[in-house]
């Protein structure tokens, strides 16, 4: 690891989880810890309660389906649900710089309020820091951000309660488990992409920004489900590497089983960009034990945010460790943990 940080530490692929293991973990490390989930599970007078914590430097901070104050809440409610807890909580930090409009403020603080408010959370407790102004935004970026003028960044905690008989993790994962997507992936990424650059495409796409903790807690009463997470930084392709390389594993996934949007394929294409590797911000990968796929993929896709649900692949084995891709030619192909983000400071 080189001596200095750079933007794609910050992007949830390789060099993310070399510089947790390298320097956090070096320094930090506890069971609790070693496990990197995306909460975690401690017990607390006899409740088994799941903490968290997430912070959000998208730009721009609008973006169509979303801003930043929701994709906050979202964010670290869904953190809280894909490792089983039903959230109950949540701190809020702001760090903004000065100069930034009261306005814009409190049209964020309003979105903070409705997703909380959706999600079935309270925010309880938080900070405000005020900085000094930064740098002028690039010439590079577009008049839509150029008029943004500041920046804001917000930390958000969230602690949630996990029921007695949910136990997931990636040591619960065995041969022959399934692979569960709950919808088209890409759309949060070329989202904010697009607006950031100011492209004007035909079609519009919205962030699939949403709060997931309804959809986890009707399939975990559908089946055995092992193992949940969102695939948000490094997108499908970042969840599933970690899966194997976690555990061990030889994973098969079929390319023409996961659900992509025609436009978002298009213009990832144009743009040179995988939607495997694209962040989402309203999608669960579920593993769940064979038997249990079926009525698990019934309970997404009876869900309004579940409808385009689909089993993607298996757990094949342990005699080849990877992700291995069968492509819509016929072909298989290795799926590579992204070293970065293709799309920094998308969350």
């Amino acid at each position: 690891m080189k001596n200095t940080i750079n933007i794609g530490h910050g992007g949830g692929g390789r060099l993310a989880r070399d510089l947790i293991r390298n320097v956090f973990l070096k320094h930090l490390n506890n069971p609790k810890l070693a496990q990197l989930g995306d909460s975690a599970i401690f017990e607390l007078n006899g409740s088994r309660l799941a903490l968290t914590t997430d912070s959000y430097v998208v730009r721009p901070i609008f973006f169509p389906g979303g801003d930043i104050g929701k994709l906050a809440v979202c964010g670290t409610v869904n953190d809280l649900a894909v490792a089983g807890a039903r959230p109950l909580y949540l701190s809020c930090a702001m760090v903004i710089e000065e100069g930034f409009s009261l306005k814009d403020l409190e049209t964020i603080t309003l979105s903070i309020k409705n997703a909380a408010l959706k999600a079935g959370v309270e925010v309880i407790t938080g900070d405000t820091k005020v900085i000094e102004k930064g740098q002028r935004v690039k010439e590079s970026e577009s008049q839509s951000n150029k008029s943004e003028g500041s920046n804001i960044y917000i930390n958000t905690a969230g602690i949630g309660i996990v029921e007695n008989g949910i136990e997931l993790g990636m040591d619960k994962i065995s041969v022959g488990d399934k692979i569960i997507l709950s919808g088209a992936i890409g759309e949060h990424g070329i989202a904010v992409l697009s607006k950031r650059e100011g492209f004007d495409f035909e079609s519009t796409i919205e962030s699939d920004c949403a709060s997931l903790h309804g959809i986890t807690q009707k399939i975990l009463r559908s089946g055995n489900i092992k193992f949940m997470r969102d695939p948000t930084r490094g997108g499908l392709a970042a969840v599933l590497n970690e899966i194997a390389e976690d555990g061990n594993l030889e994973i098969k996934i079929d390319e023409d089983a996961i659900p992509i949007r025609d436009d978002v394929k298009g213009i990832g294409s144009m743009l040179g960009l995988d939607p495997l590797y694209i962040a989402n911000e309203g999608k669960v990968v579920v593993v769940a034990a064979k038997d249990d796929a079926g009525s698990i993929l019934q309970a997404l896709q009876n869900d309004p945010l579940g409808q385009n649900a689909s089993i993607i692949g298996e757990v094949a084995g342990k005699e080849k460790p990877g992700v291995y891709l069968k492509t819509s030619y016929g072909g298989t192909r290795i799926l590579d943990m992204p070293v970065d983000d293709p799309l920094p400071r998308i969350c």
